[in-house]
């Protein structure tokens, strides 16, 4: 084992040094198994990037927002009060939520937004979860500017699986928009058409000196000779699967998802939008020079259009004896090499090492026998254009997204609430398909109809269900990859490939004794993935591509488990200030 984890003062020191805000009592933190209190007030903010000026959503003033951190074990209560026009609710993205299904936050999945001049306190314990995972609002396309870091440490006198970082430093990616991103996915519902794409990616909310208007907003990352920093890398873009690099420089993959991982090395990270990865990067002893860029752009493989862009920041070196080095503009500094757009090869080749520790300690419960079997095609459709209308979708139709060609459609309260008070009738069906309605040739030629049904269809599963998910890519309106996202479950990948799911040779080569455990994956384009997951945890769990663009059109839908036969293994009833429609 590695040494004791690093203490709060060393963990505050790193990321206050990177510029983001930190808001709790240092003296409660230092304990084990506490109770941690934030406060979230969402208000509007003047930020300035491109040269641009907005006013835009913010936690507490801060773009991105700020850190929550907490303990293995800790219970986190979050007062979420808003002060703006727009409905808000908030998702703790990745966190298991056992038995607080309440707090998960989607709004009217678990519950309804929280409206203007409202507040809701999020209540929910972190059990047997330790690393990074992140906060984001989830309604509509707020949370473009509505998110932030969320740090679990180890319990106290635990330690990591590594040696021990000298510094911790969260790495968070997103999005810059010059317009209102309401309004872009808004005209885009409207006309059918593709959204307007982002004006640029960012690291740690600044766009950095690949832009216009950018050099003085440039994420830096100083580090001294020698030591190992741990980057706790989020990606919290909307719509974009990102490559990410540092010139000269290698990572050693320790963490995924908030999952301990088998360590690898590799100069290059593929991180989908909800995805996190621990990595630990050594710097060296002797660089050749003091300053090298780090860069992140988009892998896309779709039909569309999207942000064909680069984010850098800067690794600069300190405590070095500077006489030795020449002054290097940024012009003059080597853009680390990173594969190609559509670089598919190297997205399989990545995501195959990702492996579980598999040990006594932090062991890979893969369920070995299966009691449900799922098929489910994922991609992109159309809709017919409303009478006298002119849509700028596919041959003058809109474009969809669906699940087994459904195209789930939000109900107007939350389905938590309907399943929990039996008042099911009208808001929901039970009647989601296991496998596709019409099969057809998944990644070969398209059928010739591309039209998507429309419904809120729901899976029902009893308590402590095991499932086997197999997540098929279609290339109905091109072969794209797709982050699925599941709430209130981990899962293990335990296998995939490209083409067509063969259910009789395929489970042959499944990995069932240390696949990698998540909560978001990337469906391959143009192929599959299989998951694996127990129903320990009862309530209403939405699955959806973390794609904004295609949960707006869509590819979401929801499983129901129902409570278990013992009085620990049920929900507990709604707390009183849950927000009401």
């Amino acid at each position: 084992m590695g040494s004791s984890l690093l203490p709060y003062q060393a963990i505050l020191a790193s990321l206050l040094f990177i510029g983001i805000s930190i808001s709790f009592d240092l003296t409660t933190a230092q304990q084990t198994g506490t109770t941690r209190h934030y406060n979230f007030d969402i208000r509007l903010h003047n930020v300035t990037r491109l040269c641009h000026s907005k006013r835009i959503l913010t936690v507490n003033g801060k773009f991105p927002g700020p850190l929550i951190i907490a303990r293995e074990g800790d219970r986190v209560l979050v007062k979420v009060v808003n002060h703006v026009s727009n409905n808000v609710s908030i998702h703790w993205h990745g966190i298991r939520q056992l038995f607080s299904g309440w707090a998960d936050g989607p709004a009217y999945i678990t519950q309804c937004p929280v409206q203007s001049g409202q507040s809701y306190v999020y209540n929910f314990t972190i059990i047997g979860q330790r690393g990074t995972l992140f906060w984001h609002a989830h309604i509509t396309w707020l949370r473009a500017t509505l998110y932030g870091p969320l740090i679990i440490l180890p319990k106290k006198n635990m330690s990591y699986p590594f040696a021990k970082p000298f510094k911790e430093v969260p790495i968070i990616f997103g999005e810059w928009w010059n317009t209102d991103t309401e309004a872009v996915i808004n005209q885009a519902l409207q006309t059918g058409a593709g959204p307007n794409v982002s004006d640029a990616y960012t690291i740690n909310g600044f766009p950095g000196p690949l832009y216009n208007c950018s050099a003085n907003r440039t994420f830096k990352l100083k580090v001294e000779p020698g030591k190992t920093y741990m980057l706790r890398i989020i990606n919290a873009a909307l719509n974009d699967d990102l490559f990410f690099s540092i010139a000269n420089h290698t990572f050693t993959v320790v963490e995924a998802d908030a999952v301990y991982v088998k360590p690898f090395e590799t100069d290059i990270l593929l991180i989908t939008p909800g995805q996190t990865t621990n990595v630990l990067l050594k710097t060296k002893l002797n660089p050749s020079n003091t300053t090298f860029l780090m860069a992140a752009r988009p892998y896309f493989t779709g039909q569309g259009t999207f942000d064909n862009s680069t984010v850098a920041g800067i690794l600069e070196y300190e405590k070095i004896s500077a006489k030795n080095y020449s002054k290097i503009s940024i012009r003059g500094l080597q853009i680390p090499t990173l594969p190609p757009i559509n670089g598919t090869s190297f997205v399989a080749n990545f995501s195959s090492k990702f492996r579980s520790l598999a040990t006594a300690q932090f062991p890979a419960n893969v369920p070995q026998s299966i009691d449900k079997h799922f098929f489910f095609t994922v991609g992109l459709g159309s809709s017919s254009c409303p009478k006298n209308q002119t849509c700028q979708g596919p041959n003058g139709t809109k474009f969809e997204a669906s699940v087994n060609n459904i195209s789930f459609t939000l109900p107007t309260i939350s389905l938590l609430q309907a399943h929990f008070f039996g008042k099911s009738n009208g808001v929901y069906t039970t009647d989601f398909p296991s496998f596709p309605i019409t099969p057809f040739n998944y990644t070969g030629t398209p059928p010739n109809n591309t039209k998507v049904a429309n419904g809120t269809k729901v899976v029902v599963l009893p308590f402590n269900t095991t499932v086997e998910l197999v997540l098929q890519d279609t290339s109905i309106l091109g072969a794209e990859s797709h982050p699925l996202h599941l709430h209130g479950f981990n899962f293990f990948i335990v296998g995939q490939g490209f083409g067509n799911f063969n259910p009789q040779k395929d489970p042959l080569n499944y990995n069932l004794v240390d696949p990698v455990e998540r909560n978001t994956l990337g469906v391959p384009s143009g192929g599959w993935v299989a998951i694996r997951f127990r129903t320990d945890n009862p309530g209403v769990w939405f699955m959806h591509c973390h794609f904004e663009v295609h949960l707006s059109w869509g590819l979401k839908m929801a499983w129901v488990v129902l409570d278990g036969k013992l009085p620990n293994q049920k929900l507990p009833p709604p707390p009183s200030d849950l927000p009401k429609c």
